[in-house]
């Protein structure tokens, strides 16, 4: 059951001052984190414009960034839509400010890094330095360590994620089988070696980028025929994923927005979440109280068509990671879900060093 105290931020991520910052034995990495974003930020350029992004530990592995206009758009779908479902409306029009998203879905040359990261890691990620994996570990920089091995990242998976689809940890293709929390740790590890800050979009802010000024059902418009164009779904993906770029971009130059992975929000699913945005809300998110369910966006290479729709909603569930032996299960894979994946954003404003925690700390609660 979902907590009734799921809270609905708008303008910028307000908390409830009793509410205590989740994972807060964590919070010396964030803030360590935080100056190093707050110190670059200082140097950087402040129009929008497009630019890239090297990651050190991915090899110098490039992330491209797409600049995303701030602006009002209507989420949601109207009742005329084609397959509507009940949970995308009632539609509201919604104010989003500016941000930069990823041009593509992160990558396995990205993730693998992260994911395979060499360290010997307790249950929860932080490292293992008294030899007990169910135990939690301040995150402390000892000798021959760095500030990005105090960040969370994930013990050894226990299947391929690349679950033997396209030509495995290939740099074409896009990492899978992520989980929420595994995600916003990628967000704060990627963070820490670029000074920038990056986490998971709002559900907002996914849909306006989606839609790119438009207001049908995809970005490219209502006319099913051309969706080979511009989307990997079931009747052409030959059952398996496929590398990103490789289809044409939406107004806004994001690519694989319809299709291929479906991508994670920051948001808590619910199925009435629109009723209680206020109509010319701000920014609003849904933030997660419960691990399950999650907000997912976009389709995948394994959808009918209308789930590719540019309002269509997905929520998670803990049968994405029914294969996974462990007990309890890892929190850091959907071993059931090879057709989940995630993007990035940099929204233009940095946050607080509160809210820059809470982002990258959503969902925390105990291992399934």
């Amino acid at each position: 059951m979902l907590r009734s105290t799921a809270l609905l931020f708008t303008s910028c991520l307000i908390t409830n001052a009793a509410e205590p910052l989740p994972n807060a034995n964590l919070l010396p990495t964030t803030k360590a984190i935080y100056e190093l974003i707050r110190k670059k930020a200082d140097t950087d350029a402040k129009e929008m414009k497009p630019y890239t992004d090297q990651v050190p530990l991915a090899e110098n592995g490039e992330i491209s960034l797409i600049p995303i206009p701030a602006g009002e758009f209507t989420i949601g779908s109207p009742e005329s839509e084609e397959k509507r479902d009940a949970d995308e409306g009632p539609q509201r029009k919604l104010k989003v400010d500016a941000f930069w998203m990823a041009k593509v879905e992160t990558t396995w040359n990205l993730y693998r890094p992260f994911m395979e990261n060499g360290k010997n890691r307790n249950k929860d990620g932080t490292l293992n330095r008294d030899s007990n994996l169910t135990t939690t570990e301040a995150p402390e920089i000892k000798e021959g360590e760095t500030l990005v091995d105090t960040v969370t990242q994930p013990t050894p998976p226990y299947v391929p994620m690349h679950f033997s689809m396209g030509d495995g940890y290939s740099k074409e293709y896009p990492a899978v089988g992520v989980t929420q929390h595994a995600a916003n740790q990628f967000c704060q590890w990627l963070s820490v070696q670029t000074g920038h800050f990056y986490r998971l979009p709002t559900e907002a802010e996914w849909e306006h980028a989606c839609r790119a000024g438009t207001t049908t059902a995809y970005s490219w418009g209502n006319d099913l025929s051309q969706i080979n164009d511009y989307a990997w779904y079931a009747e052409n993906s030959e059952f398996q994923y496929q590398k990103v770029g490789a289809k044409k971009p939406n107004p806004w130059g994001l690519h694989d927005m319809h299709g291929n992975a479906a991508e994670l929000v920051l948001d808590q699913y619910l199925a009435n979440a629109y009723e209680a945005y206020k109509e010319g809300a701000s920014n609003p998110l849904t933030y997660p109280a419960n691990r399950y369910p999650t907000t997912v966006r976009g389709g995948h290479w394994d959808a009918d068509a209308d789930q590719l729709r540019s309002a269509a909603r997905l929520g998670s569930t803990p049968d994405w990671k029914v294969r996974d032996p462990q007990i309890p299960k890892s929190i850091w894979y959907f071993t059931d879900a090879p057709f989940l994946g995630f993007r990035v954003v940099r929204p233009m404003k940095t946050p607080t060093l509160e809210e820059m925690h809470r982002y990258w700390n959503t969902t925390p609660g105990a291992s399934e």
